[in-house]
């Protein structure tokens, strides 16, 4: 009788902590933290042309189609990364064009929310044949992370 009452309470024992494992694992999970966003999907809105400094340009605009599927927090600004020039209070994100062949062409690094991947553009004088197709690099300061964009046209 002994001998199946130690059994008895050695089968419990491992059943209590069997549930208990169970639970813990399902709490870890419930507060795993969520996926990385996805790659950025770059489109060209429009053109604009304008005079700067005597100067000609166009700006080709774009957009991010997938904009809403950045959490805030990546373009809150962050004084404890080193600064963007004189800018102490840059996002902690910084967003830069390049051309097909990875010339960097422009960037902006105080965009203050995901909203605002809707109104990045580049610019070039009047005149300068514009690279094929641009692409963005969304640079994650503060985890190191690149997200790079698909490759957009620069003509409607």
């Amino acid at each position: 009788m002994r001998v199946t009452k130690r059994i008895l309470m050695l089968f419990s024992t491992m059943l209590l902590i069997a549930a208990a494992s169970n639970s813990a694992l399902r709490s870890v999970t419930a507060t795993a933290l969520p996926p990385p966003p996805p790659n950025p999907v770059l489109f060209l809105t429009g053109m604009e042309f304008y005079t700067a400094n005597g100067k000609n340009w166009i700006r080709y605009e774009y957009d991010v189609l997938n904009k809403d599927q950045y959490p805030a927090d990546m373009f809150a600004a962050a004084p404890g990364l080193p600064p963007c020039g004189l800018n102490t209070k840059s996002s902690r994100s910084w967003v830069d064009f390049f051309d097909q062949r990875g010339k960097r062409l422009y960037g902006f690094c105080a965009l203050g929310k995901p909203a605002d991947l809707g109104g990045i553009w580049f610019a070039l004088e009047d005149g300068v044949v514009p690279p094929s197709w641009v692409y963005i690099e969304i640079n994650d300061r503060q985890t190191n992370t690149k997200y790079k964009s698909n490759l957009a046209d620069t003509s409607m």
